[in-house]
């Protein structure tokens, strides 16, 4: 291995190139992560932090992967302590709660099973009740660009930890901006799918019936790489539901609101100049800009706190608080007090739903085709500042996000540009729950500009193997934005060969003569991910021209032709699915 200086944040798709050329492995990299932690120990970022302990295990499951088939394989990530980890003690920010798991988190298990690398479990608000990250026991989390200013939270460790370079990205969670406000405050991108996308088995409940497990992270693209292995039906989570998300693309217009938007804290002022700057570029991305009026995003809001919801909090956590009232931060004791107020009987709960389903309804009209972009937090505050008013303060942070999952809305919080030095500031974007790749796309062309993969040149390839749908390799085609478009089968002319590889692989070889029609399936790439996707592509394999039954060339996977010599024919079953 050769030696490399590794960067102060990590990125999952530069870790990827640096295993597969050598220069760092997995083990090398979680003992920098190990030091480095014991560096920050003063941001309060852990709760149990990363160890050998923790990580040997699957350290050693790694030998058992292979890295084409594991697409996080090898890549460091930090849990949110109301996330299970099997064997390692889920707090929620309250030692008193604690227990130990002995299954993973269903999201956890996705993770793990593609590779990635648990480290430790994250510092967070107790009982995920907080946005500003202050509301612990076990310390508060300090900013990672300017340590007397909040974190955020409640997600505050998790995503600290992406910020410091201790994990290339984190899960958090989200009931009412939790995934969102400490991306904002720490320079990340923070994505918050729809309800049920992820599953959300083995995560302690806030309102369960609105909680979702996030993902921060320093890159958009790193984002959705997880997006990729996490998301699906889970059968044994009653939350769960197929929410597919589609490639990035552009929405028909974007909504901007009427009311100008209120800003607070120490730096009003640079926060209202920077979303001025944001909206100055969300201008030039050519896309036509609507005006509407978001009362009603305010009045849903409103509910989430002020109404019968916080009664479902109470639901789960009102026994153990009850039970152990000196356990309780002071502060989430009290916000989780309201839930048992009389006047919050079934009467106002259907009262409220009915009130959002027309609220939802709204949105999910005016959403159809387009995004709605608002600043994630009009503002932050010192830390003292929110010890000294702890409820008013982080009743403001929750301004512009507390409506997103009530609404059943999709969310992703980019960067902008700072408001001032080492002071972050960004905005996020909503659309309906089928509209991922809205945001998505959108976000892409305001993060990159002319840059972005968003509405550039494609290509067909046809992939004949393990990329094709349903099969282990599938995901280096998600991972690299294709788009699978049809069925196809080649012309009469190929012979397909069974390589002695492992795991097994097809071989697809033009002959001169008599040959066979082959099954395969086309789908369409960015130009601009097939350098890097080609890369990936062992010998004898590679890409070049395959003929079609109709007549037609396309790229497509083809093979040398001397691998037939030690290599089964298999040409007589057609297609590799029917191997």
């Amino acid at each position: 291995m050769q030696t490399i200086n590794m960067p102060q944040t990590l990125s999952i798709h530069e870790l990827k190139r640096n295993y597969q050329s050598k220069k760092l492995t997995p083990e090398a990299l979680c003992k920098e992560i190990i030091k480095r932690a014991k560096t920050d120990k003063e941001f309060n970022i852990w709760i149990t932090p990363p160890s050998m302990e923790i990580i040997a295990p699957y350290l050693e499951g790694l030998k058992n992967m292979d890295p084409e088939q594991t697409p996080l394989w090898g890549i460091p990530f930090a849990i949110k302590d109301n996330i299970d980890l099997a064997d390692v003690p889920t707090t929620a920010g309250c030692a008193e709660y604690s227990y130990t798991p002995t299954e993973h988190a269903a999201a956890v298990k996705r993770l793990i099973e593609a590779g990635a690398i648990p480290i430790g479990k994250t510092n967070l608000d107790q009982f995920a009740t907080g946005l500003v990250g202050t509301r612990s026991p076990f310390g508060e989390t300090k900013n990672a660009l300017s340590p007397d200013l909040i974190s955020g939270g409640s997600s505050s460790g998790s995503a600290v930890s992406v910020a410091r370079g201790l994990a290339a990205f984190s899960l958090g969670t989200d009931t009412a901006g939790s995934g969102r406000v400490p991306a904002a405050l720490n320079r990340l991108v923070g994505y918050k799918p729809s309800l049920g996308a992820w599953p959300v088995k083995g995560v302690v409940p806030a309102c369960a019936s609105l909680d979702c497990v996030t993902v921060f992270a320093n890159s958009l693209a790193d984002t959705l790489l997880v997006d990729e292995v996490v998301r699906g039906f889970e059968e044994n989570d009653p939350w769960s539901r197929e929410v597919k998300r589609r490639s990035n693309s552009l929405p028909e217009k974007i909504l901007l609101l009427k009311e100008t938007p209120a800003f607070f804290g120490p730096f009003a002022d640079e926060y209202q100049q920077a979303w001025e700057a944001a909206v100055e570029r969300i201008k030039q991305l050519s896309i036509p800009i609507e005006y509407i009026d978001g009362h009603y995003l305010s009045e849903a809001a409103a509910i989430l706190y002020d109404g019968p919801w916080v009664a479902e909090r109470w639901a789960d956590l009102g026994s153990f608080v009850s039970a152990n009232q000196k356990a309780v931060f002071p502060v989430t004791e009290k916000v989780l007090r309201n839930g048992a107020n009389p006047d919050y009987d079934a009467a106002s709960v259907f009262n409220a739903l009915h009130k959002l389903q027309a609220f939802k309804q709204k949105a999910h009209y005016q959403l159809k085709n387009a995004v709605l972009i608002m600043p994630t937090s009009g503002g932050t505050w010192t830390r003292e500042q929110v010890r000294e008013n702890p409820i008013d303060t982080n009743s403001l942070m929750g301004l512009y996000t507390n409506h997103c999952n009530l609404l059943d809305l999709c969310a992703v919080a980019v960067p902008g540009d700072d408001a001032a030095e080492n002071l972050p500031f960004g905005i996020t974007l909503f659309s309906s729950n089928v509209n991922e790749h809205l945001i998505t796309g959108l976000s892409d062309l305001f993060l990159n500009g002319g840059n972005s993969s968003v509405n550039k040149t494609t290509t067909l390839v046809a992939v004949c193997g393990l990329h094709m749908r349903g099969f282990a390799l599938e995901k280096q085609m998600r991972d690299h934005g294709a788009e699978f478009v049809r069925e196809a089968k080649t012309a009469a002319n190929y012979k397909m060969i069974k390589l002695s590889s492992t795991p097994p692989k097809p071989g697809l070889i033009r002959t001169n003569g008599s040959g066979a029609s082959i099954e395969l399936e086309l789908w369409e790439m960015p130009l601009s991910e097939l350098g890097s996707f080609a890369t990936l592509i062992p010998s004898p394999l590679g890409l070049g021209k395959v003929e079609l039954d109709d007549g037609k060339e396309v790229l497509g996977f083809v093979c040398e032709a001397i691998a037939a010599e030690n290599s089964e024919d298999i040409s007589y079953t057609g297609g590799w699915r029917y191997l």
